[in-house]
């Protein structure tokens, strides 16, 4: 047992999950805000993201420790009901609130359905992908095709893999064709592959780049890198190290630890911050690329091996400065995707690997930043991130599992778990989590 404010990251995430609960809305459909007090919105409804999808994966990590109460199995219960009742006909397929959040959300809870999941994402399919109406605009051609793992082919890619490692069937057919998507749209260059995030093809004007997780670079390379170990594809293998060799090119040699800027040219760092550390756009998800190379056995990236890089993104992270808040626009974020709780997410996964003890240190000192930092409101918590640009920066308190209370107490339960039982504490996997969690 480790001997660390005993017991208070589990009582700050038990009243952020009871505030979640009391969002949850029992009308027509199951909804939750975005926001407190916000309005429903159609589109993420069932997402997991910042719908009730997202539900299922505190779910998920709550019954690691303890049985559901009635109210929580009621809840799992209409989650699967709803989710696995819109399969039929919906077209969105993206990772965060279509068909493959489908998988996450349904294998979350052990129900029943992804299979028709996977056999609708086969059904939607064209030869070179899934096409996004909606992103024709001036810089898109209408229909264009997204490659990224938010929006595009590597979202489906990974959740197509997920759904294999539960024995779907199917699913190898799908993770195949993903992966041959990608696999025809890399760009050769003299310093290995790269991907966009939409293919030059469809490009209007020229297009800055994301290079890492979750729009770009890193999260293609990281999902075929996978494809190739789980395949035995040698050459989706081969690709995978040649994308981040590309993206070794891409770092600030001079910048601690391993970092890639934000975009790609770089806005001006005087309006936009040049690097970002959270798991979208920071080193915390491209850490994910580097474990996946070296689970799919490659050696070497740029003279180094991959778990070197892996540990070169961790000291850029921890030499950053974050959880502090530096200046105005440096980590005024404390949710999974883009801020505290992401981030501690991946050090936890670390010291389960490995048991390096400066892995766990950092990750509670972030658990301990949340608990100070949250609103405590009578039986409640919950956490408001700052929008530094905006007239009042204060923004209300997000209810989801990437930008709100639910991911937070998610993590906070986990380091509750990992307190009490060290190294041994049961690490739930997940859809966007399994590799990283796995031991190396």
């Amino acid at each position: 047992m480790i001997l660390h404010k005993a017991g208070i990251h589990r009582r700050v995430a038990d009243a952020a999950w009871r505030w979640v609960l009391d969002q949850v809305r029992w009308e027509d459909v199951l909804w939750i805000p975005a926001s407190a007090a916000g309005p429903l919105d159609p589109e993420s409804r069932d997402s997991m993201h910042s719908g009730v999808g997202g539900l299922a994966h505190v779910l998920s990590e709550i019954r690691s420790a303890r049985p559901w109460t009635r109210e929580e199995r009621r809840l799992a219960d209409a989650i699967v009901e709803q989710v696995r009742g819109e399969v039929a006909t919906t077209t969105d397929y993206t990772f965060f609130s279509g068909l493959t959040s489908t998988i996450g959300v349904l294998t979350a809870l052990d129900a029943t359905g992804s299979d028709a999941a996977v056999d609708r994402l086969i059904a939607l399919s064209t030869p070179d992908g899934w096409p996004q109406e909606w992103l024709g605009t001036e810089s898109f051609r209408s229909g264009s095709h997204i490659q990224d793992v938010v929006h595009g082919t590597a979202g489906v890619l990974l959740g197509a893999l997920w759904a294999r490692r539960h024995g779907v069937a199917h699913a190898s057919a799908l993770a195949e064709h993903a992966a041959g998507v990608l696999m025809a749209e890399a760009e050769e260059l003299p310093t290995g592959l790269n991907w966009q995030r939409v293919p030059r093809r469809f490009h209007v004007t020229k297009i800055e780049q994301f290079p890492n997780f979750s729009h770009g670079l890193s999260g293609i390379a990281t999902a075929l890198a996978l494809a190739g170990a789980e395949l035995d594809r040698p050459d989706f293998t081969q690709a995978a190290a040649r994308g981040a060799a590309h993206l070794v090119a891409l770092s600030d040699p001079n910048h601690a630890g391993f970092t890639v800027p934000h975009r790609v040219p770089s806005r001006d760092p005087a309006v936009n911050e040049e690097f970002s550390y959270g798991w979208c756009h920071g080193p915390t998800g491209t850490s994910s690329l580097f474990l996946a190379l070296h689970q799919a056995g490659v050696a070497d990236i740029a003279g180094a091996a991959p778990l070197a890089w892996h540990r070169r993104c961790l000291h850029g992270i921890r030499t950053s400065g974050l959880p502090a808040r530096l200046r105005p626009g440096f980590w005024d974020n404390d949710g999974r995707c883009c801020g505290t709780a992401g981030v501690g997410e991946v050090f936890l996964d670390s010291h389960h690997r490995d048991g390096d003890p400066g892995d766990l240190e950092f990750a509670l000192h972030l658990a301990d930043t949340l608990v100070e930092r949250a609103v405590l409101d009578g039986p409640h918590a919950y956490w408001r991130f700052l929008e530094h640009r905006a007239p009042d920066p204060l923004l209300p308190p997000g209810v989801g599992w990437m930008q709100g209370a639910a991911g937070i107490a998610a993590f906070l339960f986990r380091v509750g778990r990992v307190v009490d039982e060290g190294r041994q504490a049961t690490t739930v996997p997940r859809m966007d989590t399994w590799w990283p969690s796995a031991p190396v």
